[in-house]
């Protein structure tokens, strides 16, 4: 005698598709969902050689000053007479993270372009990752999303540059007078106090989870990340999801 929900029985192999499986029943493998690419956040103090590095892996690289507030954005910290953009109140980290997760898990995000003289966005470009394992977010600010970066399975790992503090103060004001970010006795004026601070913020940094290596050191240590990567995907197969 036939019982109730025998539609949906599976007999000799062969599943009723006209009824819907249950919540539960299908679970992905472990692993399926895991994102296409993992970043890694590299910071440290402004003028520590960030940008440089990123040009020579010539990985996909998110800027996260990008995601600067508009100077009209209310509750802007100020320092010197102007917003305070070493400040993280001055910075959009949501936005930043949403960023970096969409980017991770489907390989393209719309990424802000940003312009530091005038202090505003004015427009957005697409970013694609084509297939890369590992991509560069980096930033001063790049060390507030570690926790948050772990928490979403997208983290790789967070490097905090160091370098001496006279070569920083040199490359961060030739960098600044040359790109006329801002007026050149207020560059001078923020390089020597950022100058006296910047022992405490790689401190802060690290306390924050980035590991403190030098230029050539870091360097090696993504490149590292990126041959494991490359060769997890190739042991994982066509199903790994990635």
């Amino acid at each position: 005698m036939d019982g109730p929900g025998e539609e949906g029985r599976v007999e000799e192999g062969r599943v009723d598709e006209t009824v819907p499986p249950q919540d539960g029943l299908f679970d992905l493998p472990t692993g399926f969902r895991r994102p296409l690419a993992r970043v890694v956040l590299l910071t440290g103090p402004s003028g520590s050689g960030k940008t440089s590095l990123t040009r020579r892996l010539g990985l996909p690289v998110v800027t996260l000053d990008d995601f600067y507030h508009d100077e009209d954005h209310d509750g802007l910290p100020r320092r010197f007479g102007i917003v305070d953009w070493d400040s993280p109140a001055s910075w959009d980290q949501a936005a930043a993270l949403d960023a970096l997760v969409t980017l991770c898990r489907t390989g393209r995000c719309e990424i802000p372009i940003y312009d530091i003289p005038s202090n505003r966005r004015t427009g957005t470009r697409p970013l694609d990752l084509q297939g890369t394992p590992i991509v560069i977010a980096e930033g001063i600010f790049a060390a507030e999303i570690v926790d948050e970066c772990r928490a979403e399975d997208i983290l790789a790992d967070a490097i905090c540059l160091v370098r001496p503090r006279a070569q920083t103060f040199f490359f961060r004001l030739a960098r600044d007078l040359g790109e006329a970010r801002k007026p050149p006795g207020t560059l001078v004026r923020r390089g020597l106090a950022l100058a006296r601070t910047e022992a405490a913020m790689i401190d802060r940094l690290v306390g924050l989870g980035c590991q403190p290596l030098g230029v050539s050191e870091a360097e090696e240590v993504v490149k590292a990340h990126v041959r494991h990567a490359l060769l997890a995907r190739r042991s994982r197969g066509p199903w790994s999801g990635s």
